[in-house]
């Protein structure tokens, strides 16, 4: 996974510049052909107004003149195990040595061609619901040494479903640049406990790092209008987290290097300042540290975070609040719970034709009375919570 914050400035949102990249990258792909890639991120920021992904119907990958020749668009309308091909721009077809329309899908690219490349990348991009960034180098069918560098981002056609993946890629011929700018560009599950340090380290610590520095800042960009920007970045931090635990030598090389300590009260801390900068709004950091921590305290494993915060009462606010009484276990406060329910056995029954909404839809709660028979006590007016039931309803 690449990260691009090693290059302050280039992925600040939809209106950033792109400062110049090191001279060794510079001279492995291009000053230009690395803009290409913050240019691509910047244009899939500037459609996605206000939701999680971008929709599909606002791209055209034709009309593109600027990355469209080096772009690939997948469909996985069909599932994910052989994506359709709808789009393969002219540059990446001249590479693979693609002729006219043939290739439907992606079991039809030729092997070891680059464009058979992405199927190492676009896997993660859906387990991590955000744009993945990734550089490598490989030997492609013509005996050729080829370093790539790329950038996927999600595209849906409902608003939730990663159904799409457009893909931006340039490359070029010859050695990479050296040793440590090739790097691991999918990050494989954490695997079990074995006491061996140096293969849990061959999983990344780094690379962990920096895709959960970029999903970070993909959550800044939306300048928190995406709830699910920042679940999918927190989630990432807490599996960075899981991760430094099992190779405390790799992260206190990490910590050492970024200028920060270890703190025993509060481990989370440094996590949240590693990955969404220690400049960053000290009252959100200290939230997401406790969120975090209360993950840790329910004993939540490796890519487990999303689901335990998503089935939280209250969200990141309710993990924020459960983990603050978990630390003061002497005082006293009320269970908001139990005394909802309470109120709820006094209230009086409704009925639906009595509710006071206007809506297509709405979220009622129903008590089941002496009789062993449900009846409506209460409409909630939650809109997000409405949301969230519809979506489940078209699964």
């Amino acid at each position: 996974m690449d990260s691009y914050r090693e290059h302050p400035g280039e992925y600040d949102g939809p209106a950033c510049a792109a400062e110049p990249p090191p001279a060794d990258v510079a001279t492995a792909i291009g000053t230009d052909e690395r803009r290409m890639h913050v240019r691509a991120y910047n244009h899939w920021c500037s459609l996605l107004e206000g939701r999680d992904f971008p929709s599909i119907e606002d791209l055209e990958p034709n009309d593109i003149q600027d990355f469209g020749p080096h772009s690939v668009l997948l469909d996985f309308t069909e599932g994910h195990g052989n994506p359709a091909t709808p789009f393969i721009g002219a540059a990446v077809r001249a590479e693979c040595g693609l002729a006219g329309d043939g290739v439907r899908a992606i079991d039809e690219v030729p092997a070891r061609s680059l464009l058979s490349r992405l199927t190492d990348h676009y896997r993660q991009i859906i387990a991590n619901r955000a744009p993945v960034g990734f550089e490598a180098e490989f030997v492609n069918q013509r005996g050729d040494s080829i370093f790539y560098r790329g950038i996927l981002m999600p595209f849906s056609s409902d608003g939730d479903t990663i159904d799409f993946i457009y893909g931006v890629i340039n490359w070029k011929k010859g050695e990479a640049p050296g040793p440590a700018r090739v790097i691991k560009a999918a990050l494989p599950a954490l695997p079990p406990e074995t006491g061996d340090e140096d293969g849990d380290e061959d999983a990344g610590l780094a690379d962990r790092l920096a895709a959960a520095r970029d999903s970070a800042e993909l959550c800044k960009a939306a300048d928190g209008r995406s709830r699910g920007a920042l679940y999918r970045a927190l989630a990432m931090a807490y599996d960075f987290a899981v991760a430094a635990r099992r190779v405390p030598a790799a992260y206190a090389e990490i910590l050492d290097h970024a200028g920060l300590k270890r703190q025993a009260r509060a481990p989370m801390t440094p996590i949240v300042k590693l990955v969404f900068g220690a400049d960053y709004d000290k009252t959100r950091l200290t939230e997401f540290a406790a969120a975090l921590s209360n993950a840790q305290r329910s004993e939540i494993d490796f890519g487990g975070f999303g689901a335990f915060l998503q089935a939280s009462d209250g969200g990141l606010k309710g993990l924020v609040a459960m983990e603050r009484r978990a630390r003061q276990p002497d005082k006293l406060t009320e269970d908001r719970v139990a005394l909802g329910k309470a109120a709820l056995r006094r209230a009086a029954p409704l009925t639906l034709a009595s509710l006071a909404t206007d809506a297509e839809f709405a979220l009622v709660l129903t008590r089941r009375n002496a009789a062993g028979v449900h009846e409506v006590v209460e409409i909630l007016a939650d809109p997000a919570m409405l949301d969230r039931a519809l979506r489940r309803a078209a699964r």
